[in-house]
C-alpha cells in the first residue's frame, strides 16, 4: 500500500481501536472511509506493479530490459488498430512499436523465442518478421498503459498486458494464431527447433511433399508453444506429445481429431487450457498433415 495511504489507514485503526476499547464501534461512515482507503491503496499497488513490467530482449551481444514507459516513448510508437484480434476475437485498438528494428541487432539469427508469462513459449522465424518490411504481415509489440488498462481476454482473469505481439494484416504471412503471445515477458534469438531440437525432425528419407513434413512445421508452429516432442521444446504448458506415449498410440484418429477441434467435445477438467482450432486456425488440410507427422513420429 502507497504510504499516503498507509498513514491514514494507521490512523483511522488507531480511532476505530480507541473506540472499540469504548464499547463504541465505528460509524457507518468511518466503515466506508476504511473500505475506500484499502481499497484505494491495493489499486495502487497494482498499478506500480504493472508498471514495473519489463520485456528482456536476448538479442545481440548485450541483453536488453525495457519497461512499458520507455517503449511508449519511443519515436516509432504508434496507434494501431488491429480488426480481428486473434485473443480477443474482434477489433482492438493499441500504442505499439514494430518488432523488427527491435531485433534488428547483433549477429545473425534465424529464430525469436517469445516467451510469455505463463509458460507459453513460441518459436517465431526471424524470416516471418522481416517480410513486414516487404509488404508481408508486419509484427508489432502493443504496449498496455498502466493509465488506460485492456479489457480482460474472454474467459480469463487477466488482460493480454502487459506486452503483446500483434500482427498487423496477418493474412499477407499466413501467421498461425500460437503466434500471437500475449503477456509476453522475454524474446531471445535463437537456433531453430530443428536445429535445436533434432529428435523432432521428421526421417530425412521422406520426400519433400510427404505429408509428415507439412505436419512438422505445423506442428512446430501451432503445438510446440505449449507442448514438447520428445523432449524438445522449451514450454511447459502442455504435456509431451511424444513420450512416454504418443496420442496416436492411445487415440483413434476421430478422437485426435476432435480433440483438437474442440477439446471439450472429448474430455474436460477443472484446468483446461488448451483452446479449439477450427478452420481459421488449421485447416483440414494441415490437420491431416499434423496427425500423419505424429504418426511418423510414433514409430521413429
Amino acid at each position: 500500500m502507497p504510504r499516503r495511504y498507509a498513514n491514514c489507514w494507521a490512523a483511522a485503526r488507531t480511532k476505530l481501536r480507541r473506540r472499540s476499547n469504548g464499547v463504541r464501534y465505528a460509524s457507518p461512515r468511518m466503515r466506508t472511509l476504511l473500505v475506500v482507503l484499502i481499497l484505494a491503496g491495493f489499486a495502487q499497488g497494482s498499478r506500480a506493479a504493472h508498471a514495473e513490467s519489463v520485456l528482456a530482449l536476448s538479442i545481440g551481444p548485450d541483453a536488453q530490459r525495457f519497461t512499458a514507459a520507455q517503449l511508449l516513448r519511443r519515436p516509432d510508437a504508434a496507434e494501431l488498430t488491429i480488426p480481428a484480434d486473434v485473443s480477443y476475437g474482434r477489433l482492438m485498438k493499441y500504442r505499439a512499436v514494430p518488432l523488427l528494428p527491435l531485433v534488428s541487432v547483433g549477429p545473425a539469427f534465424d529464430t525469436l523465442e517469445a516467451r510469455a508469462a505463463d509458460g507459453f513459449v513460441s518459436q517465431i522465424p526471424l524470416a516471418l518478421v522481416e517480410k513486414g518490411a516487404r509488404g508481408g504481415a508486419k509484427a508489432w509489440i502493443a504496449i498496455e498503459d498502466p493509465a488506460a488498462p485492456w479489457p480482460l481476454l474472454p474467459g480469463k482473469s487477466a488482460s493480454a498486458g502487459p506486452f503483446y505481439l500483434v500482427w498487423e494484416n496477418p493474412e499477407r504471412s499466413a501467421v498461425g494464431s500460437e503466434q500471437w503471445p500475449y503477456q509476453l515477458a522475454s524474446l531471445a534469438a535463437v537456433e531453430s527447433p530443428a536445429h535445436r531440437w533434432p529428435q523432432m525432425v521428421v526421417d530425412a528419407s521422406l520426400p519433400e511433399d510427404a505429408p509428415a513434413r507439412r505436419g512438422q512445421a505445423v506442428f512446430t508452429t501451432q503445438c510446440l508453444p505449449c507442448h514438447r516432442m520428445k523432449g524438445a521444446g522449451a514450454a511447459d504448458v502442455g504435456p509431451d506429445l511424444g513420450q512416454p506415449m504418443n496420442p496416436i498410440q492411445y487415440l483413434t484418429p476421430k478422437g485426435l481429431r476432435s480433440l483438437i477441434r474442440n477439446p471439450q467435445a472429448v474430455r474436460t477438467w477443472p484446468q483446461q487450457q488448451m483452446p479449439g482450432f477450427d478452420q481459421t486456425m488449421l485447416r483440414d488440410a494441415d490437420l491431416d498433415a499434423l496427425i500423419a507427422y505424429l504418426a511418423h513420429m510414433a514409430t521413429h
